[in-house]
């Protein structure tokens, strides 16, 4: 499976990226670093620069249309990153398009404000980081305090959960739900490429 991760070009919480990174690495699929600017986005530790990751794919004018190339979709956290995802257009589409056509997403920490932005949570029950729980409600959601919740509500499973301490539960649970959608058929078409087996530094 190819996995997009989507991160704006600087303030994605670095444990948030690199940890499923490597969750989806291990399950033997393709990660790719998606982002608005081509480059590198610049990942941070709460407020503190960490490493620089390589952009692999660029959001371009039609950023619905690439949503396509992808089995699945992560959107780590960090409290800039989807603050500046949600203010732009692409990525919001971009993001929208994995429910429209009914594949499956994983976000964590701040990441549903770009969820929220998206107009995606109607009707789901999820979790983020603690702040986000009047913005989820206000946009039709059920907010939980669990370090993993996976929300299977039509059309597209949902796993999301609150903060860097949760994320053994989260990769977890990505990885099987991930797994699980990719068995029943909504990767057909795409899966078939092969895996890629890079890596991006940490530093």
């Amino acid at each position: 499976m190819r996995i997009a991760f989507l991160t704006a070009p600087a303030g994605v919480e670095e444990i948030e990226l690199v940890e499923p990174w490597k969750a989806v690495l291990d399950a033997g699929w393709e990660p790719r670093l998606v982002s608005t600017k081509p480059g590198e986005v610049r990942a941070f530790r709460h407020l503190e620069k960490a490493g620089r990751h390589h952009v692999d794919d660029v959001l371009g004018d039609d950023a619905a249309a690439a949503a396509d190339g992808f089995d699945a979709l992560v959107l780590p956290g960090g409290l800039a990153n989807p603050d500046a995802l949600r203010l732009h257009g692409g990525a919001v589409r971009f993001v929208r398009r994995f429910f429209d056509a009914a594949r499956p997403v994983a976000a964590i920490c701040h990441a549903p404000w770009t969820l929220v932005e998206a107009d995606v949570v109607r009707g789901r029950t999820l979790t983020s980081w603690p702040s986000l729980a009047t913005d989820i409600r206000n946009a039709g959601g059920t907010w939980v305090d669990e370090e993993v919740h996976v929300c299977r509500a039509a059309p597209a499973t949902l796993v999301t959960s609150r903060k860097p301490a949760d994320l053994e539960a989260f990769c977890g649970a990505l990885v099987k739900e991930f797994d699980r959608e990719f068995d029943t058929g909504v990767g057909a078409g795409i899966s078939a490429r092969s895996t890629a087996g890079h890596d991006h530094g940490r530093g």
